[in-house]
């Protein structure tokens, strides 16, 4: 497999930096790594020991949507890769129609970078991707975090379609980000930390990432269809320590899922956070990112 690396640089704050180790998700370096033909936008910070973390994003995600609280808090102990997936953002390619061929992508660009073994954190279409390199790729995740997803053939995956457009058109006629709507319950305490959420999005200023092509946000929403409309796996070969974590009111990706998937699940813990939607990891950073660290820190 050939590899080829890049970076474009940006300013760093020397504050934000522990020697050459960048710790701010905001000032972290753009790279890309081609492998078999796709080249990948990816951005790498946080300490060079122990196991590294990687970052599997969501449906129309690109490098600069991830929660920098999250980012930058499991980089103060782990190496934090994300990356942006085949045809998204800044990286080449054309975007997959199948959750399995985006796993394949993954895998391709996880070796690319020379690992042998990650940790795995991934959130909604993300952590669908994960499932299926845990299964097909068992030795390469070490240990496993699912937010905010389903498996396979669960409960209300179908229509994420349907709620993605109507939130849309919801996020156009009241003048918000969709991800207000989608990520979020309508509680004050919800759309109060969808607003934060949002405003931390927005701390990166330079080298920010691409958005999303309309072709690949519909590829993805395929994908997604059709993860929804598939048979159940078998998810007792999964035998990595897997955290399931939520919200208790995701309408997007139903929280029964989550239930769903620490039954099935051999070696799997739940976290469910109260009055929280689909982004329930980015409301409750605060308790995630500890809750996160102890798991990733384990033997």
């Amino acid at each position: 497999m050939a590899v080829t690396h890049t970076s474009k640089g940006t300013t760093v704050n020397a504050r934000e930096t522990q020697g050459d180790v960048v710790t701010s998700y905001k000032n972290a370096q753009t790279r890309t790594v081609t492998a078999d033909g796709v080249t990948f936008a990816y951005r790498d910070l946080g300490p060079r020991t122990g196991m590294p973390v990687i970052f599997i994003t969501h449906l129309a995600a690109v490098l600069d949507n991830w929660d920098p609280r999250v980012v930058d808090g499991i980089a103060a102990k782990h190496r934090v890769i994300t990356f942006d997936l085949r045809g998204v953002g800044a990286s080449s390619g054309v975007t997959p129609k199948t959750i399995e061929e985006m796993a394949r992508d993954s895998v391709t660009f996880i070796r690319a970078l020379g690992f042998e073994q990650v940790d795995v954190l991934s959130f909604s279409m993300g952590a669908m991707i994960a499932q299926v390199i845990a299964q097909t790729d068992p030795q390469l995740i070490r240990r496993l975090i699912l937010a905010g997803t389903g498996p396979a053939g669960g409960e209300g995956i179908k229509n994420v379609t349907r709620i993605s457009h109507f939130d849309t058109v919801r996020a156009l006629l009241t003048l918000q980000d969709v991800k207000q709507f989608l990520f979020f319950t309508r509680t004050p305490n919800g759309i109060r930390a969808g607003k934060e959420f949002l405003a931390r999005l927005k701390e990166r200023t330079q080298d920010r990432d691409k958005a999303i092509r309309l072709t690949s946000y519909f590829s993805q929403l395929k994908a997604i269809h059709r993860w929804g409309l598939a048979k159940p796996q078998d998810l007792s070969v999964i035998k990595q320590p897997v955290l399931v974590a939520n919200g208790d009111d995701d309408r997007m990706v139903p929280t029964s899922n989550s239930y769903d998937l620490a039954r099935r699940l051999p070696n799997a813990e739940l976290v469910i956070y109260p009055d929280g939607g689909h982004g329930g990891i980015f409301q409750y950073h605060e308790q995630f990112v500890p809750t996160a660290l102890e798991f990733f820190g384990r033997p």
